[in-house]
C-alpha cells in the first residue's frame, strides 16, 4: 500500500482513481464492505484503489472541547487500511484551511483534479465541504458534472445495531467488548509500551504487567478477559482498567494478569497489545487484600474457562 501524506506527494498522473473518503476510525465491518467494492471494482476497471482521510481526526479541529477518543490511532488505522488490499492512502493534513473547502471545491480540486476520480464510493449518511454542507445528492450532481459517478451504500446492521465508529465507542464506554467485536469484525485492541508496575502484581497477585500511559479509547472500568502480546509472546490474560480502590491508590492504570506465565524480558519500550474478548465485572473495592485475592482466583477461572470453550 502507497502512503500519500499530502497532496503535493501525489504523482501528477496519478489515477484513475476509485476511492472512498472518510475517516475510517476502527476500520469496522462497513469500511470493509465499501472498500472491498473498491479493490474489487478498480481490479477489473484498471484503476487505482483509495482510500482518502484525514489526520487529525477533523473532529479535534472543529470541536475540540469533545474530547474525542479515537479507536485506532493513526498508526493502527494505516495498518488496517493495508490489510483490506486498497492500492493507496491519501492522508489529508487537516486544518482550518481545509474545513473552508466548499464541496464544489473538495470535488473538484482533489477529486477531480488531483486523483482524476472515477468512481467516488461513500455511505448514505456521507457529508463533505465546508460545514458539512454537501452530502450524498450534491456528490452525485457534481460528479455528473466533473465526470465521476457516485456508488452509495445503505446503513450496515447486524443484529439490530448500526455499524458505525460513534456507536462502537458507545458500546466501549458501556464496557460491551463482545458487542464492539462483532461490528469490528475482531477483537477491540490497544498498542501501547511496559508500564512501570508499583509491584502489586509480584506480591499479591498472579504475574501482571502494566501499560504507560495511553491517551485513546479504552473500555468501561472494569475487569476483563484478553490476550495480552508483551513482544513476541502472547498470553491468555485477565485485564484491570481503572483506580485500583483496594489498594487506596487513585491513579488510573490498565494492567493485566498474565495466564500461564513464564519469564521474559520487558523494557520501557517494549510493546504491550490487549485484545479485549468478554467483560468479566466492575471494578470493585475490596475490603482487604486477601478478599481481592480471592476475587482474582475467580477471575482466573472463568477467564481460564473462557479459554477452555473458545479452543
Amino acid at each position: 500500500m502507497k502512503t500519500f501524506y499530502k497532496l503535493d506527494d501525489l504523482p501528477h498522473d496519478f489515477g484513475p482513481a476509485l476511492l472512498s473518503v472518510g475517516n475510517f476510525d476502527g476500520v469496522h465491518r462497513a469500511h470493509h464492505h465499501v472498500i472491498g467494492e473498491i479493490v474489487r471494482r478498480a481490479k477489473t476497471e484498471n484503476a487505482q484503489s483509495v482510500v482518502v482521510t484525514f489526520d487529525p481526526h477533523p473532529a479535534r479541529i472543529l470541536r475540540p472541547d469533545h474530547n474525542l477518543k479515537l479507536l485506532t490511532p493513526l498508526p493502527e488505522k494505516l495498518r488496517l487500511l493495508e490489510a483490506t488490499g486498497i492500492a493507496a492512502v491519501l492522508l489529508l493534513p487537516f486544518s482550518r484551511d481545509l474545513s473552508l473547502m466548499t464541496p464544489h471545491q473538495f470535488a473538484h480540486e482533489i477529486l477531480k483534479k488531483r486523483l482524476h476520480a472515477r468512481e467516488v464510493h461513500e455511505g448514505y449518511n456521507f457529508h463533505f465541504g465546508h460545514k458539512a454542507a454537501g452530502n450524498i445528492e450534491l456528490l452525485r450532481d457534481l460528479g455528473r458534472k466533473m465526470g465521476f459517478e457516485v456508488h452509495d451504500y445503505p446503513e450496515m446492521r447486524l443484529r439490530g445495531e448500526n455499524v458505525s465508529s460513534s456507536h462502537i465507542r458507545k458500546l466501549l464506554s458501556e464496557g460491551q467488548v463482545s458487542r464492539a467485536r462483532h461490528l469490528l469484525a475482531r477483537p477491540f485492541s490497544i498498542l501501547s509500551t511496559a508500564g512501570r508496575g508499583r509491584g502489586y502484581g509480584s506480591k499479591y497477585t498472579v504475574p501482571t504487567i502494566n501499560l504507560a500511559r495511553y491517551e485513546e479509547l479504552v473500555p468501561k472500568d472494569g475487569v476483563y478477559v484478553t490476550r495480552t502480546r508483551v513482544g513476541n509472546e502472547c498470553f491468555d490474560s485477565v485485564t484491570n482498567i481503572g483506580n485500583r480502590p483496594t489498594f487506596g491508590s487513585d491513579s488510573f492504570a490498565i494492567e493485566s494478569h498474565l495466564l500461564n506465565f513464564h519469564p521474559i524480558e520487558v523494557s520501557a519500550e517494549t510493546e504491550v497489545e490487549l485484545h479485549f474478548l468478554d467483560r468479566l465485572r466492575d471494578e470493585i473495592k475490596f475490603p482487604s487484600i486477601e478478599t481481592l485475592k480471592e476475587q482474582i482466583g475467580r477471575d482466573v477461572a472463568k477467564a481460564k474457562r473462557y479459554f477452555r470453550l473458545l479452543r
